[in-house]
């Protein structure tokens, strides 16, 4: 924890640089929290803190999404900039709830480097369109990779601008944050991290699927249980409900048979 070396902080700018263009990309997700904050981790050898903070930043991007014309918050901002301040804060595993509930502003500061990209990528498509008349192809691909490098930028310098703050400037002013601020943070990232897990069991539930719902919350409560078990668990359930969907699809008797079983119990209620 602490410094970083000119290596370790060149790649945390291409980690930065990369989350940047995958954010408009989506192909190998390197905007996502989870990896994200994980690539920051392996590169400046803080790995287990920042998949806990990458993890627990998945779960409230899960609740972000582009709905019309309404922008999400930015999650490669936020990933990218609180696991920085994670590293250098020094504080491992103890400095994550502050370092999420850093990342939720973050989010929403992303907002405004998103806009002012996106009006600078207004011209680029005129000129795309000049280039589309002339036939000329090459200079079309060319504008194309200027736009994602843009969005690339527009969150490496931010990286950058953080990683030239002394480790111990930033150690200074986490451990200088009275407690209730501190408490506070980590409470409301707290409620974020549900609001964002309930709004995608919303968007997801149906009468078939709100038992696995409920076995999965009950099973969950067991503190002897790792994820793995519970993982074998959900494997062998999932297992289980195929296996009855194909019986009850291919039974021939009771002519309100539809082939799901979970389905058919409560369309008997």
């Amino acid at each position: 924890m602490g410094d970083l070396n000119i290596i370790q902080m060149l790649l945390v700018i291409l980690v930065a640089f990369l989350a940047g263009m995958e954010g408009i990309l989506d192909e190998f997700q390197f905007h996502q929290p989870l990896v994200a904050c994980t690539l920051i981790g392996l590169v400046t050898g803080n790995l287990e803190a920042c998949i806990i903070l990458g993890g627990s930043l998945q779960m409230i991007a899960l609740g972000w999404a582009n709905i019309g014309a309404a922008v999400a918050p930015d999650a490669a901002l936020a990933s990218i900039a609180s696991a920085i301040i994670l590293v250098l804060g020094g504080q491992g595993k103890a400095g994550v709830d502050t370092a999420i509930a850093v990342a939720i502003p973050l989010a929403v500061a992303g907002l405004f480097l998103t806009m002012i990209v996106r009006t600078l990528a207004v011209p680029i498509v005129h000129f795309m369109d000049a280039a589309a008349e002339e036939g000329n192809y090459k200079k079309i691909e060319m504008w194309h990779i200027i736009a994602v490098c843009m969005q690339g930028v527009r969150i490496a310098i931010p990286a950058a601008a953080l990683l030239m703050i002394p480790a111990d400037v930033v150690q200074n002013f986490l451990e200088s944050m009275p407690a209730w601020l501190t408490d506070g943070m980590a409470i409301g990232g707290g409620m974020v991290v549900a609001v964002g897990y309930a709004m995608v069991i919303n968007m997801m539930a149906t009468k078939e699927v709100w038992p696995f719902f409920v076995i999965g919350f009950v099973i969950a409560a067991i503190s002897q249980l790792t994820l793995i078990a519970i993982g074998a668990l959900a494997v062998a359930i999932a297992l289980i409900y195929l296996n009855l969907s194909k019986m009850g699809g291919s039974s021939n008797g009771g002519g309100g048979n539809t082939g799901d079983p979970l389905g058919d119990i409560l369309n008997d209620y």
